[in-house]
């Protein structure tokens, strides 16, 4: 209770400043950065005479060359001061949050993908993997054991019991086992 409120019209009174002095100062910055474009374009662009012969023609299409090619080594030379800094950027945005000890978790988009296609993005175009595992397993030969095949051989099963039925069938039962 110490400190004292400000009313809400006052508050209202200073934003209003704030903001009428910002945009002085955005209306500023606009006008400096056109008149720097305009004395740049001045010293890089003079302006052009059109040649009258041949070689004159020829004359200006090497030097606007030379022109262009200076231009592109400066493109360039800042393309990679850019992608330099940037990669400063995110290895300094790392520390900081090993730093902190918090992790922000990216939201994770759902993604239809199949199994060979994700084994291909991960391990590169280079390894072709094929998740048919039926075409990875080896063919292997059915052996058939003698005692299945004289259970198929034993026939009709009418004939079997009539074969078994009274004392003679179990007489010839226990002649084969022994």
């Amino acid at each position: 209770m110490s400190e004292k409120k400000m009313s809400s019209s006052r508050k209202h009174h200073i934003k209003s400043l704030m903001l009428s002095i910002a945009k002085g100062l955005l209306e500023e910055e606009a006008k400096e950065q056109e008149e720097e474009r305009s004395r740049y374009m001045e010293e890089s662009c003079p302006p052009v005479s059109m040649p009258r012969s041949m070689q004159e023609m020829q004359e200006l299409c090497r030097e606007i060359n030379d022109k262009i090619n200076v231009i592109d080594e400066e493109r360039y030379d800042l393309n990679t001061k850019v992608t330099k800094s940037d990669k400063e950027i995110d290895d300094l945005k790392i520390k900081v949050q090993d730093l902190m000890g918090k992790f922000k978790k990216p939201v994770l988009r759902k993604v239809r993908m199949s199994a060979d296609a994700m084994l291909k993005a991960l391990l590169g175009s280079k390894h072709t993997v094929n998740m048919e595992l039926r075409a990875n397993l080896k063919q292997v030969k059915k052996e058939v054991k003698e005692e299945d095949k004289e259970l198929r051989d034993v026939g009709d099963w009418r004939k079997n019991i009539e074969d078994k039925a009274g004392m003679d069938g179990r007489k010839k039962m226990f002649e084969t086992e022994a």
